[in-house]
């Protein structure tokens, strides 16, 4: 495809890799079938499967998915969450169990909570030590659920006060806070009138909450400087087998403040992402993309602020981190613009040095919507050590497709109407697919090419691929 628009800056669960398991996923799904696309020199079949989902057909706004092995049988299982409603299934369409629940999911966290648009509401981990898998939800009467990973049995209910001026908790994550597993659990919740950001936090003990009846915290804190539109994400920054608490301020597992980004009165986090984008600093980096005001793009870590930037002070709002230019260190920074059409993406180095901008309009295939793309994940697709981008079309159940970041070049699009897009490894290659809701029903997409690197560690083995697989939403993918 011609990149019209394209600028450069001169300056410029699991275990290793088994080809036996990608066998079977490839020649054994039931509803596989072929995936058509004609763009000049894409292959032109792509292997795909559909798992039918006893959900509601129709479109709605609360809800997503996640993956994880619930049964503990070695292999990826897809937990999916719609109003009033959970449903599993394991990776041959089989389901393990459904609940008609009121799982706590909303849309718009700003007004109505967190934990935001497309979030799923549920966490999946062996939370007790018994070597089985739990899944742990919130419903809306303020109730925590830890059930039974392979059958849903409830294992413990219990109702946790949430602080003064707020209406209930509203999102969870599974964390390790003392270095002894996924054995703690971090609540957050948002103040219940005005502008709703979720600045209350509290941390507990899984142990305390399945024991006793009136557990006490770890620690909290009234004061987190949230994103303003999806819930807190954690991760292991610093290597020292305990996750932090990621947002406009870096928690230790402690609770205590470990780094506050230069926020200028009424901005506020758009999204946020952590990943190795600077390898010659030790641990991880957080990536945060401002809203007002400056519209800046921050890289810190747990001991500080690395650099802030801007591109003219256009608004990021959404982003991709990924090795998009192989030939420079580190990581690079896509991000989309916020044009609520003709987007204009714009790229920026691990120095925070401007590399590329374009205009979607020009490189985006033809009949594309003019409102650009949405959900944008990293995907690991090829194999090779250049990662690409995976999006939906914008403000639509439509198309999805796998692009180029630093030139805009559309390298796949597949037809669909695809309410949900989620992205991670399911094959057990290693590499990526992608998994579409359409309706009730799941589209999982994969690579058929001959896996380049097939030795490489299973991503789902790195700390903050498990954790920002089970804490995305619309805004932080």
């Amino acid at each position: 495809m011609q990149n019209l628009g394209f600028k450069v800056n001169t300056k410029k669960f699991f275990n290793k890799y088994k080809i036996g398991l990608l066998f079977i996923f490839l020649i054994g799904l039931a509803g596989a079938g072929i995936a058509k696309f004609n763009q000049k020199g894409v292959p032109s079949t792509i292997e795909y499967r559909t798992i039918q989902l006893d959900i509601p057909k129709e479109y709605q706004r609360r809800g997503g998915l996640i993956t994880a092995d619930i049964n503990d049988d070695g292999k990826a299982d897809f937990l999916v969450t719609k109003v009033g409603k959970i449903v599993t299934y394991d990776l041959s369409g089989k389901q393990l169990w459904s609940k008609e629940i009121n799982i706590q999911i909303t849309n718009k966290s700003e007004s109505r909570g967190l934990p935001g648009a497309h979030a799923p509401g549920i966490q999946a981990g062996d939370v007790d030590g018994d070597g089985k898998t739990e899944v742990l939800f919130l419903t809306i009467d303020n109730t925590l659920h830890i059930v039974e990973g392979e059958s849903g049995k409830t294992k413990k209910t219990i109702t946790i006060k949430s602080p003064e001026g707020t209406q209930r908790w509203e999102h969870l994550v599974i964390t390790n806070f003392r270095g002894q597993g996924d054995r703690d659990l971090l609540l957050q919740t948002t103040n219940s009138e005005g502008y709703r950001m979720g600045r209350f936090l509290a941390a507990y003990a899984i142990d305390e909450l399945l024991k006793k009846e009136d557990p006490q915290p770890l620690w909290t804190r009234d004061d987190f400087v949230a994103n303003a539109h999806n819930g807190a994400r954690v991760a292991d920054l610093n290597g020292d087998g305990k996750d932090e608490v990621l947002g406009g301020t870096l928690i230790s597992p402690d609770g205590e403040i470990l780094v506050k980004i230069p926020l200028k009165p009424k901005a506020h986090i758009d999204s946020i992402f952590v990943a190795d984008v600077r390898p010659d600093i030790p641990g991880l980096e957080v990536v945060a993309l401002e809203e007002r005001i400056d519209n800046r793009v921050f890289l810190f870590n747990s001991d500080r602020l690395i650099w802030e930037t801007h591109y003219k002070n256009q608004e990021p709002q959404n982003g991709a981190i990924g090795n998009f230019d192989p030939n420079r260190p580190g990581l690079e920074i896509w991000s989309r613009s916020r044009y609520p059409e003709h987007q204009k993406p714009f790229v920026f180095d691990a120095q925070g040095q401007l590399m590329a901008y374009y205009e979607m309009d020009n490189v985006a295939p033809r009949g594309w919507t003019d409102k650009g793309v949405e959900v944008i994940f990293t995907i690991d697709w090829t194999g090779e050590e250049k990662q690409l981008a995976a999006a939906k079309e914008r403000h639509e159940s439509g198309d999805v497709a796998i692009f180029d970041p630093l030139t805009g070049e559309f390298l796949y699009r597949f037809k669909e109407k695809a309410d949900r897009l989620y992205v991670a490894d399911v094959s057990g290659d290693w590499r990526e697919e992608l998994i579409v809701l359409n309706g009730n029903k799941l589209h999982i997409y994969s690579n058929p090419e001959p896996n380049p690197n097939p030795n490489h560690p299973r991503l789902w083995s790195q700390n903050h691929y498990r954790r920002s697989k089970m804490t995305w939403n619309y805004y932080s993918p």
